[in-house]
């Protein structure tokens, strides 16, 4: 498990690596480069990002892989749904209030199954895509900004897996749990901001 952790953390930052060259000045906007940029630019979406890998590492076995996908899946799909005009209620309130309930639920240490644990992701992730969407640079590719955001995404996500395998097997996952309240408190700080 290991060697296919750091395998896929390898391959990442390789399929990353072009698109950061070409985040210097003086490029055309293809829109890549924006969509990796925005899901690292707001604390909302960082918090989020990193907690759904926390969540999915807490729950464990397929939830690992299976979690973070359907995220990537539907905020996708949010994305596109914001870039072609789709309205979508109360975009903002959605994307707080995942941080904040993704929080809570690593903090419970809950661990419900996939067919509860999927459609939460899915809902939020399409709040968090549809922003993303709705705030494409007009310059951009939709493509290659929605690659962009979906890479960066996956990424987070994996970042939180990989430290909530780590936190997880230290001291009985209490650090786990945790890192949720402490992502579940800035939700509230950012609720009120």
């Amino acid at each position: 498990m290991k060697t296919r952790f750091k395998s896929s953390v390898l391959i990442a930052l390789l399929v990353l690596a072009p698109s950061v060259a070409n985040a210097h000045p003086g490029h055309p906007a293809s829109g890549l480069a924006e969509g990796l940029a925005h899901p690292l630019t707001g604390l909302d979406h960082l918090l989020a990002m990193v907690a759904v890998g926390l969540w999915a590492a807490q729950i464990g076995g397929r939830a690992r892989w299976i979690v973070p996908s359907a995220f990537v899946g539907t905020m996708v799909l949010g994305g596109a749904m914001g870039m072609s005009g789709v309205p979508v209620p109360w975009v903002e309130q959605g994307i707080v209030a995942s941080v904040f309930v993704l929080g809570l639920l690593i903090a419970l240490a809950t661990k419900p199954k996939l067919s509860v644990t999927v459609p939460v992701v899915a809902a939020f992730a399409l709040f968090h895509g549809h922003a993303h969407g709705t705030e494409m640079v007009s310059a951009a590719t939709g493509l290659l900004y929605a690659t962009g955001f979906a890479l960066a995404t996956a990424m987070l996500h994996l970042t939180g897996v990989g430290l909530g395998q780590v936190l997880a097997h230290q001291s009985r996952g209490d650090w786990l749990r945790l890192a949720g309240g402490g992502i579940a408190l800035a939700g509230v700080v950012l609720a009120f901001n």
